[in-house]
């Protein structure tokens, strides 16, 4: 008989980012362990083949995470859809970086912070609002994750803006977590190593890469964006009622080789 606490029926996850790579691993997960999931993107398309993908109890919604009042609206929509909000996932992210640091782009160093640091704080503020409402109605609880990397912990030469928004998002989480412990609410972050998404293409085809870097991961191969799901369905699941502020590492043992 299955562990009890990793049912996901009743609950209702919203991923950002939810229509490719890792956010859709998150996405099939928790769909798989019984949850309704909202999946925000900012492509229609892609939107509407992870609905498809999923089936069940998804709805995808066009959003752009770095606009405020967009995030703001989504929210309440998709809170009068399902008529709760369990665990969100602040996944949305953009790479963006330069041939050094000396030549950094301002207005990238500008878009990549938009998405992923801004995105993340409105996303999660957000989602504290309404799960912070049910726990003074007497029902406390919920789980808040925000995706950060490898890259907020080791060098990321030529990617410091990237490098910057993901340090950025543990230090968030560490306040949200200690902040709204009280309404039962957790947050963690979890942080990927270097996966095959769209956002690494340009890596997967490289073969000096593939020779050099690679190799270096202790399960020598890329992690996939299943390999997420069993941390998405445990943090939203009752099991990590007592786990907050926590980053999760998931990089194939990279980091510590």
């Amino acid at each position: 008989m299955p562990y009890k606490s990793f049912d996901l029926t009743g609950k209702v996850a919203l991923v950002t980012g939810g229509n490719r790579g890792i956010g859709l691993g998150f996405a099939e997960a928790l769909t798989e362990a019984g949850a309704a999931v909202a999946i925000w993107g900012s492509n229609e398309k892609n939107n509407a083949e992870a609905v498809k993908k999923l089936g069940g109890r998804t709805k995808a919604w066009t959003v752009n995470v770095a606009d405020e009042k967009q995030v703001a609206g989504a929210m309440d929509e998709v809170v009068r859809h399902f008529g709760r909000l369990d665990a969100a996932f602040a996944n949305a992210g953009v790479g963006g970086g330069a041939k050094s640091f000396r030549e950094f782009p301002t207005d990238v160093y500008r878009r990549v912070l938009s998405v992923n640091l801004d995105g993340v704080f409105f996303t999660l503020r957000e989602a504290c609002k309404h799960m912070v409402a049910r726990a003074e109605a007497g029902e406390p609880g919920g789980s808040l994750v925000g995706v950060a990397s490898l890259a907020a912990i080791e060098g990321a030469p030529r990617n410091e803006a990237y490098a910057a928004t993901k340090g950025a998002v543990i230090s968030m989480i560490k306040a949200i977590a200690v902040e709204h412990a009280r309404y039962g609410i957790r947050a963690n972050s979890i942080l990927p190593g270097w996966i095959a998404t769209d956002m690494t293409q340009a890596a997967q085809d490289n073969p000096a890469f593939a020779e050099k870097v690679i190799p270096r991961v202790p399960m020598r191969r890329w992690g996939k964006p299943s390999d997420f799901g069993g941390a998405a369905v445990y943090l939203a699941s009752d099991a990590s009622a007592y786990h907050s502020g926590d980053s999760f590492v998931i990089d194939g043992g990279y980091s510590i080789f």
